[in-house]
Formats: structure tokens, C-alpha cells, sequence
């Protein structure tokens, strides 16, 4: 009796996927000082619109607001900043970096819609809120329709 084997490319490669990343979580196959701490890391990032302004949210844990640079230049809204590894506590003595550490940089172009002069930023439990308020010209506005009897 002849079967019919139905192959599911997608599942071939997830397969794959997860046989090398068995294999590179080896911790023989590590290259020492290649943790994911040490490299660049970018803060994530939400951003929303209300009527009367854009809204930008960034996690920025552990970091003071000495860390933190914000600023507008040009219709760009840049936020930088450190995440220093804590000096009391030698690097050898860790057993896991995972956290990203050192500068960061991130920069997003604002609509000119944006009144640039009238920024505002938060910092609080870790998040940074950055409030962008709308020119009046660019808030919507309601207009009244007069209906006029028998189309005059």
C-alpha cells in the first residue's frame, strides 16, 4: 500500500531553527564576552496620538535623570543616555549578564504638526514621558452646519 506524506516546509524550518539554537546555547559553543549585556541595547519605545498632543513612552530602568538627555532639533526628538554596569560588583563575579548596558541613542522625526517649543518630559519609575503638544492650527476642529428649510 503506497501512503501519502504531506511535507510542511514552515514546520521544517522551525525545526531547523530550533536544533541550531540547541546548538549555540551550548555554552562550548560561546564565545567568552559575547554576552548580549555588552552590546549596543535600545530602549523600547511606545508612541501615541491624542487631539491635543503625541505621547512618547520609553522604558528606561535604572538610569537617573542626570543620565537622560532629551532634546528637539530640527522636527527631531532625540533621547540619550547611559546604563552604567554598577561599579561595587566586578564583572567576574557575575554568573549572567543579560540587561543591556552602556549609551543608547534614539531619534524620531516629529510631523510638523508638533509645537516644538512646548515639549515636556517626565521621568518616573522608570519611564520616560515625553509629551509633545499640537499647534492649534493642526487640532481638529468642530464646525457647525446650519440646515436651511425648503433649500433656501
Amino acid at each position: 500500500m503506497i501512503s501519502i506524506v504531506r511535507r510542511d516546509p514552515l514546520r521544517t524550518l522551525n525545526s531547523l531553527q530550533e536544533h541550531f539554537s540547541r546548538i549555540f546555547d551550548d555554552p562550548f559553543f560561546r564565545i567568552a564576552g559575547n554576552d548580549s549585556a555588552l552590546t549596543a541595547w535600545s530602549p523600547a519605545v511606545d508612541i501615541y496620538e491624542t487631539e491635543q498632543e503625541l505621547v512618547m513612552r520609553a522604558d528606561l530602568p535604572d538610569l537617573s535623570e542626570k543620565d537622560i538627555d532629551v532634546r528637539v532639533e530640527n522636527n527631531m526628538l532625540t533621547i540619550r543616555g547611559e546604563r552604567k554596569i554598577e561599579k561595587n560588583i566586578s564583572e567576574d563575579n557575575y554568573l549572567r549578564m543579560e540587561r543591556a548596558y552602556g549609551s543608547f541613542s534614539r531619534s524620531f522625526s516629529l510631523p510638523n504638526t508638533v509645537n516644538t517649543d512646548q515639549v515636556k518630559a517626565d521621568y518616573r519609575n522608570g519611564v520616560l514621558t515625553v509629551t509633545l503638544p499640537k499647534r492649534e492650527e493642526s487640532k481638529p476642529k468642530q464646525v457647525k452646519v446650519s440646515v436651511s428649510s425648503n433649500g433656501k
